[in-house]
């Protein structure tokens, strides 16, 4: 639903924040990727609407220095055991429809068509 909002207690402190649809993201879960930096191919598993990441993550991961007011992905990588956390800007849509190979896929998503996963939600 367009324009919701939901509740989030942090330390004691219920904050208004805006659902992914308010945020714009441009990948959805389920979805291939190509990272145009390292070229590799990956499958979003989860989108944090700005960054979620520490400071200290940021300054050493972080080269190019993506905005953090942008969405963020969880990414499984395609013929690895790597997941990653990359800036959307970074991020391109992998028209290959092939599927990854990563030993988490069947854990996270019961199965894959049309070239996207299904995202697993039990």
């Amino acid at each position: 639903m367009r324009g919701a909002f939901f509740f989030v207690n942090l330390n004691n402190v219920w904050q208004l924040l805006p659902t992914m649809d308010e945020t714009h993201c441009k990948f959805t879960i389920g979805q291939l990727i190509h990272h145009r930096r390292f070229d590799y191919r990956g499958v979003v598993y989860d989108v944090d609407a700005t960054f979620q990441g520490s400071n200290d993550w940021y300054e050493q991961m972080a080269k190019s220095k993506p905005p953090k007011d942008q969405p963020w992905y969880h990414v499984l990588v395609h013929q690895s055991w790597q997941t990653t956390y990359v800036s959307e800007r970074n991020l391109e849509e992998d028209t290959t429809e092939a599927p990854i190979l990563h030993p988490l896929t069947e854990q996270l998503f019961t199965g894959f068509e049309n070239g996207c996963y299904l995202q697993n939600l039990s």
